[in-house]
């Protein structure tokens, strides 16, 4: 409190001061909302799609080479709130939420090939 100053006037500005910082973080949180919306892919899923599924708990564990989705699975029902039932070809069924899953593409990936030792040019 400054001197010469009353405290009611104190009082007054700290209840400003509080007011706008109130404010500010309402705008804060209101553009923080914005980036966040613009950043998330709505994604559609349909029955037959394939698709993989996201492994969360492999942050705990993880391997630097290790990918974290699994797959590919086939979504056979759609429920409400963004939820699917997937199944995998060896029998296991779950319903996971859509911010889990991602379309699948492709087919599998190409085989590794070794060369033979013998097929190398030696040096000279």
């Amino acid at each position: 409190m400054l001197r010469g100053s009353s405290p009611h006037a104190y009082l007054n500005e700290l209840s400003e001061l509080r007011d706008q910082a109130y404010e500010n973080s309402l705008i804060y949180k209101e553009q923080t909302k914005k980036l966040h919306d613009a950043k998330i892919k709505n994604r559609i899923f349909n029955v037959g799609d394939q698709v993989l599924l996201f492994n969360s708990r492999l942050k705990i564990f993880s391997g630097k080479l290790k990918s974290r989705w699994s797959g590919p699975f086939t979504i056979s029902e759609i429920y409400p709130y963004r939820t699917a039932k997937l199944v995998h070809p060896d029998g296991c069924n779950f319903k996971v939420n859509y911010h889990r899953l991602k379309h699948y593409h492709g087919g599998d990936p190409p085989p590794l090939e070794i060369p033979d030792i013998h097929t190398f040019p030696k040096d000279n």
